[in-house]
């Protein structure tokens, strides 16, 4: 092992013991999302969500200001009443999320996207609703996924993994005075492929899980996720190749998601004799 390597490693190996911690941000539910995370304990939850109301308070007033928010009463409303059926079913993860300040907006954007950031600010672009005809299954399994992402909080993984790299990379340049920058920039992006791409495409798995769970205890039916990736398979070909891409091919996600069928229906036949 080269002396940098053996500097990069001793010095990765306090970054992790001083500001590293395990959390258990959701519980395991009927899909077994188990997966132990570690997050930066400099960088709470609170935060992550403070900077994320933030953001979307300022992507509302964005698209306010351009007459783009919620400019279909009809559509708006049809997002919030599936939200109000998902937002219940959070329970089984996380009790705390019951609290959360859920908001639920559709921008007027031609975008095959939604999101749900930290805290509970669902967003989504009606471009995925009409260019895509969505049923309210498949809105639900979209929104399901993208709630997920905030429960398991995702995106404050993703941030303490890339806070930890940059402390790391601070720490060789200042030991060794610069001399191997060059090197430290290659080691970084190789990370980037080698780490931090499939660990996304791990919360990917996550998220079409928690949110096929999560849709099917709402009463919407788990197999328009496998219907809405076909339709995204369809309008998004020529994606890059699975190792480049933060997610999942289309063929990878839908055996997965039907993987989990046996699971997920009958949560959602239970949830249909309830309802009915």
């Amino acid at each position: 092992m080269s002396h940098l390597s053996r500097l990069a490693a001793a010095l990765a190996a306090v970054l992790l013991v001083a500001g590293c911690e395990k959390v258990q941000t959701t519980e395991g539910g009927a899909v077994g999302v188990e997966r132990e995370q570690r997050m930066f304990s400099l960088l709470s939850t609170e935060q992550v969500e403070g900077m994320a109301a933030q953001a979307y308070e300022a992507t509302l007033s964005e698209a306010r200001a351009q007459g783009r928010l919620n400019d279909n009463p009809p559509q708006t409303d049809r997002v919030r009443a599936i939200a109000r059926r998902l937002i219940p079913q959070v329970e089984v993860y996380r009790r705390d999320a019951l609290n959360w300040k859920w908001e639920v907006n559709v921008e007027d954007s031609p975008e095959l996207n939604a999101y749900c950031a930290p805290g509970g600010k669902i967003m989504f672009f009606d471009g995925i609703i009409e260019r895509l005809k969505l049923s309210d299954d498949e809105i639900a399994a979209i929104m399901g996924h993208e709630m997920a992402h905030a429960l398991r909080e995702h995106g404050r993984e993703r941030m303490s993994k890339i806070y930890g790299q940059q402390l790391l990379a601070q720490g060789v340049s200042l030991v060794t005075g610069g001399k191997y920058d060059n090197q430290i920039n290659i080691a970084l992006d190789v990370t980037q492929l080698a780490y931090n791409l499939p660990n996304s495409r791990e919360h990917e798995k996550e998220a079409d899980a928690i949110g096929l769970e999560l849709a099917a205890r709402a009463g919407y039916d788990p197999r328009a996720a496998i219907s809405l990736w076909q339709k995204m398979s369809q309008a998004s070909q020529g994606q890059p190749p699975q190792f480049l891409s933060t997610h999942p091919s289309h063929a990878t996600r839908i055996e997965e998601l039907q993987a989990k069928m046996p699971i997920v229906l009958p949560l959602y036949e239970a949830a249909r004799q309830q309802r009915s």
